[in-house]
């Protein structure tokens, strides 16, 4: 990795009388995220110009918006993305987000879901965003019966729900704890916690609880229901697909592209193939990898 190389040959592909889309993505995808920030230094440096601007200059639309996502600090990438959509649902980083999204905006992580949601669901997030999850592997085998046991009296057992009770375990208790609970639940009522939470809530805090409860099973899962959901049937959800492609292609796509697979019996990269087209499809493959 040479920064001074690659950020000549970025110039070179967008001097003069048109761009080369194809360097441009040759050059940014072969870079992880740490080497794409040298470059961006280096550019600046030793070219005197701002590559973002330049690139802004050149691209357009969602083939711009992901060499833009690439281009951006994995961190501050889902601030800006929480930023715009206020659809929160991840645990322990949240602190950090919440220090940067004060510096960035010059108010909280909080502020912001407080005034742009309502009842249990900003609740819910709040929850989320105060990163208090515990994050240990301790299983209380006597207190994940316990906690079944009041998810199922929150819920199934009474009239209406108490979505406190649901709240409170989901939002706060480890991965390895929930787990166990969830069994637990299975035994006691007799069906899966996710069809309680489907039967029980609605709209906005029922997409949160559940998003909650299929990390927490298996997150590249979750992201592959995400990116299915975002490219199936007509019209493409591109926030969606572009959000996931770019924040979690260093974190966990080879997982997401097998539990993709395994889920639809297609390939990731054969529904990005079908789904978009142009620049924006040859760098989503890029990403997707294979």
């Amino acid at each position: 990795f040479n920064a001074e190389q690659e950020a000549q040959a970025l110039r070179k592909a967008m001097k003069g009388f048109g761009t080369d889309e194809d360097a441009i993505i040759e050059i940014l995808t072969k870079l992880n995220v740490s080497q794409r920030q040298q470059v961006l230094i280096t550019y600046k440096s030793s070219i005197g110009r701002d590559l973002i601007d330049d690139l802004k200059s050149e691209l357009s639309g969602n083939f711009e918006r992901v060499i833009i996502g690439m281009m951006t600090p994995t961190t501050m990438y889902d601030v800006h993305e929480l930023r715009r959509a206020m659809k929160v649902q991840k645990s322990s980083f949240y602190m950090l987000c919440v220090c940067v999204l004060s510096l960035e905006y010059g108010h909280t992580l909080e502020e912001d879901i407080v005034s742009d949601t309502s009842s249990m669901f900003r609740r819910v997030l709040v929850s989320l965003a105060t990163g208090k999850r515990d994050e240990g592997t301790y299983v209380d085998n006597a207190l994940a019966q316990q906690d079944a046991q009041c998810l199922y009296e929150a819920g199934e057992k009474k009239w209406g729900t108490d979505e406190v009770q649901f709240m409170a375990i989901l939002c706060t208790r480890n991965r390895c704890h929930l787990l166990k609970v969830f069994d637990a639940y299975r035994g006691i009522a007799n069906k899966d916690i996710t069809d309680s939470i489907k039967s029980e809530m609605s709209g906005d805090l029922e997409d949160a609880l559940l998003a909650v409860v299929k990390c927490v099973r298996n997150k590249p899962a979750y992201f592959a229901e995400r990116l299915y959901k975002s490219m199936k049937g007509l019209g493409t959800d591109d926030n969606t697909l572009i959000r996931v492609m770019v924040s979690r292609s260093e974190i966990d796509m080879l997982d997401i592209r097998r539990e993709f697979l395994t889920m639809y019996g297609k390939s990731l990269y054969s529904f990005i193939k079908g789904d978009c087209s142009g620049d924006y499809r040859k760098v989503l493959l890029r990403l997707c990898g294979g």
